[in-house]
């Protein structure tokens, strides 16, 4: 993530003229022979190992570290009126999330979190068609995100397998992407769930040269470590208005690399998304036969002006340079930005209610 904003950072000059001026003045981390390389390879001007020695000498903070790191620093920024920029989910637990929450609101800085799709070209086009009532009334919302990158058993033990650190695993980590891009698109929050949650490989061991890594010296065996969050889950759902919803994630979905998918059914129409194939969105109307594929490259479509002619298809990387431009905008303007921390607080509220159904394995109320 410090790659893909670094990169969005350093673009913004030259395709959005208009976007604020940034330097990038200081990284922190945690390693100093590896924040000394990453210093230059990314562009900043110096590092600190301690985000305090940083946090009043900055005028916005991006918070990229993992989940459990997201709440001190963001909520000493924002007291000392720092923007933030932090990264999703919002955080560990929802009340470390419901005070990220309070401490944005009261704060005169802007407080973002990255939730990248919602700046998908394509996906803004959908978000304009189901304002627009073209597709009538929403029924039915199918939403899954699959990779394959923990299915091998011996693939090594991360912060990621920590529900002390990360709150959750394939839920919190893919799952909220499918919760906010399902309730940005209908423009309304879920209402109610009942999740399955599964935990496929109990334990994974640690990698070579990690703290309390293997102990191979003297014929030692490799050290395992107890995997504590899911490697997938599913839900159904229920919104506000009483549109059916139903999401799934899993990091054991062999054959998948990063396979985001939402789809949308409506009384006059429906359309599909799929990351990999992110210039694209297919669309159905109520007299045509099936789907017709648009490609979202149009210079009157989102973004697409800012980059190449029409047909030349945008990558991944561009949704972080169109998020980092409307963020720094909204703070230098001192204008609402979305999405915000209320925003992050409400997929959080999505997960903590889809882990407590499965707990209770009952429906449970947002």
């Amino acid at each position: 993530m410090g790659r893909a904003h670094a990169n969005a950072l350093a673009r913004l000059p030259m395709f959005f003229p208009d976007a604020p001026a940034v330097e990038r003045e200081v990284l922190i981390g945690r390693d100093e022979g590896e924040l000394g390389r990453a210093v230059e390879e990314l562009g900043f001007d110096r590092y600190v190992t301690d985000w305090r020695d940083a946090i009043e000498e900055v005028d916005v903070l991006y918070n990229l570290g993992p989940n459990d790191l997201h709440p001190e620093p963001s909520i000493a920024a924002l007291e000392n009126d720092v923007h933030v920029f932090c990264e999703k989910p919002l955080a560990h637990t929802l009340d470390a999330a419901e005070r990220m929450a309070h401490a944005a609101s009261e704060s005169d800085a802007t407080a973002g979190i990255a939730f990248n799709y919602r700046f998908v070209p394509a996906i803004r086009l959908a978000r304009d068609l189901v304002a627009s009532g073209e597709l009538g009334e929403i029924h039915h919302v199918r939403a899954t995100y699959l990779q394959d990158w923990l299915a091998d058993p011996k693939a090594p033990w991360s912060w990621r397998n920590a529900a002390e650190r990360a709150g959750s695993g394939a839920l919190g980590d893919l799952g909220a992407h499918s919760i906010d891009l399902a309730q940005f698109l209908l423009g309304e929050d879920v209402d109610r769930v009942s999740g399955h949650l599964r935990t496929f490989v109990e334990e994974r061991p640690v990698a070579e040269g990690a703290t309390g890594g293997p102990d191979t010296e003297g014929g030692g065996e490799v050290e395992m470590r107890e995997v504590t969050v899911d490697d997938a889950y599913s839900a159904q759902a229920e919104f506000a208005d009483g549109a059916m919803g139903v999401f799934e994630a899993s990091r054991f979905a062999t054959g998948h690399d990063n396979a985001n998918v939402i789809e949308l059914n409506g009384s006059n129409g429906s359309l599909r998304f799929d990351l990999e194939r992110l210039n694209e969105l297919d669309v159905h109307w109520d007299d045509s036969r099936g789907f017709e594929t648009v490609l979202v490259t149009e210079p009157d479509d989102p973004y697409i002006e800012q980059w190449w002619p029409p047909g030349h298809v945008i990558g991944w990387e561009h949704t972080f340079v169109h998020e980092n431009y409307e963020f720094l905008s909204a703070a230098v303007a001192g204008t609402d930005y979305a999405p915000d921390f209320g925003d992050g607080l409400a997929v959080q509220r999505v997960l903590n209610a889809i882990q407590r159904s499965d707990r209770t394995g009952e429906w449970t109320t947002v």
